[in-house]
């Protein structure tokens, strides 16, 4: 964390230089961010730099439509390269945003987006996706270079709208494909003793209390993160958390210390326990078959493998899992984050760079064979409706069970649930949001002493680290 948080500063001072010498002599500053010139693709012969971090199955699949696309538009030369983790690849390129030296396209998340917007050398993509010029493929057909309406509405409207999350309304990011969290639990258990799938927290209180009747020595939920577990509470509380404009940081409310002290009076029964606490992945003591265990855990959706038991000696799984929605404050207005990687368009001398990028992004973006190809390699979720409809993804769809398919069952609960997700406003300092208000939930957890008094001290706290590192 200490080393993430020095690169984080680092990254920081130095765009900030870069700003202050781009009005000295350097690159022409600019106030807004970049906005591509009214152009169409005219076959140039171009190189479109791409960083991301995908391992080596992915690139199979994206080396495949790259050749595809390339049918289309052969002068567009894909160059693409794996950049350690996300983060890697947010550091790589701030860094890269101070001598001109960015790709054309990158993975990103929305904390990523507005670190670079520093520099303002993001293209931002309305008037690209609102384009109606007309674009001649090397086979004789013919596009229009923006998206049509039917594209737009098959976005999955919670992953599309996470491109708008910076406060003046603009779009800076197409997504590229998503996860969320969901419940996994212990069906066999479940079945065994009559248990219901809870769809609220207090029925998740309540259940959680009735397990530890049947089995004293379990925790019954683990939470893998505790920063996802208080944002989304927010957003189903309908709660302030923070803000793109204005006063940044406002999760200290009476309505949020409320249901920290819940799970405070829950951690303390012996009810939960999250990653940090355990010092490893919950999913670790939910497939445990030791005396501790717990019967459910809310982790990732892209990680359903890693739920899953270890088969026995006779090839069969311990028990079978079941996925569900994550508990609700109020089930019938379900809210579920999104998560997972976006593309975003960075600034070229060249706009036939920036509109031969564009071009692939939207590839990549819209196309329902890569869709459902990179799902069912990535356990990612896809990003457009129509992925459903492909007859290879329904068919893995049509698998989905608790032991082999498990995967195949996660993204099948991601796709039920499209109309229930939902993002953060995005601005400098709000990672640093997140990482506070995680710490502030497993601090009031764990620490001991009068509840009103770690509550008041962990936000203050919070909201200290928060402002100081803005």
């Amino acid at each position: 964390m200490r080393k993430r948080i020095v690169a984080f500063l680092l990254v920081m001072t130095m765009l900030l230089s870069f700003g202050a010498l781009a009005g000295c002599g350097g690159k022409k500053a600019t106030t807004a961010n970049f906005e591509v010139p009214e152009v169409g693709y005219d076959g140039s012969e171009v190189t479109i730099y791409f960083d991301h971090t995908m391992g080596a199955n992915l690139q199979e699949v994206l080396n495949l439509h790259i050749a595809e696309f390339n049918k289309l538009y052969p002068n567009i030369h894909i160059v693409h390269e794996q950049v350690g983790n996300y983060d890697d690849v947010r550091d790589n390129i701030a860094v890269e945003l101070t001598v001109g030296n960015q790709p054309n396209l990158a993975y990103c998340y929305p904390d990523h987006v507005a670190l670079y917007n520093i520099s303002k050398q993001v293209v931002t993509l309305d008037s690209l996706i609102d384009s109606d010029i007309v674009v001649t493929r090397a086979d004789g057909t013919t596009e229009i270079l923006g998206l049509t309406q039917e594209q737009k509405d098959d976005f999955i409207a919670g992953y599309y709208n996470e491109g708008k999350q910076f406060g003046d309304g603009l779009m800076y990011t197409l997504p590229m494909s998503k996860s969320t969290e969901v419940l996994y639990y212990n069906k066999t258990f479940f079945d065994a003793n009559g248990l219901t799938v809870p769809t609220t927290w207090d029925e998740l209180e309540a259940l959680c209390q009735k397990i530890k009747t049947i089995d004293p020595n379990s925790i019954p939920l683990g939470y893998d993160s505790e920063a996802n577990w208080f944002i989304t509470m927010c957003e189903q509380k309908n709660s302030p958390y923070t803000s793109a404009t204005g006063e940044h940081f406002v999760f200290d409310n009476e309505t949020n210390r409320e249901f920290v002290a819940e799970f405070r009076e829950w951690y303390k029964s012996g009810y939960i326990t999250t990653q940090e606490i355990l010092g490893s992945y919950t999913s670790e003591l939910f497939k445990s078959t030791d005396t501790t265990r717990s019967y459910m855990s809310i982790g990732s959706s892209a990680g359903a493998t890693h739920q899953r038991p270890t088969k026995g000696e006779d090839g069969k799984y311990p028990f079978e899992v079941g996925i569900a929605t994550i508990p609700q404050a109020d089930a019938s207005n379900p809210k579920v984050i999104s998560q997972g990687p976006s593309l975003c368009l960075f600034q070229s001398e060249n706009p036939q760079e920036t509109v031969a990028a564009w071009l692939f992004m939207k590839y990549l973006t819209t196309n329902v064979e890569f869709q459902a190809e990179f799902g069912m390699a990535s356990g990612y979720v896809p990003v457009l409706k129509s992925v459903a409809e492909n007859e290879a993804y329904a068919a893995f769809i049509a698998n989905a069970d608790g032991g082999d398919y498990i995967a195949a069952l996660s993204a099948k609960r991601c796709l039920e649930q499209e109309s229930a997700y939902y993002t953060s406003p995005a601005f400098v300092g709000s990672s640093d949001a997140r990482d506070a208000v995680g710490l502030l939930l497993q601090t009031c957890l764990v620490e001991n002493g009068d509840t009103d008094a770690v509550l008041d001290k962990a936000f203050k706290e919070a909201l200290t680290s928060c402002r100081e590192g803005s």
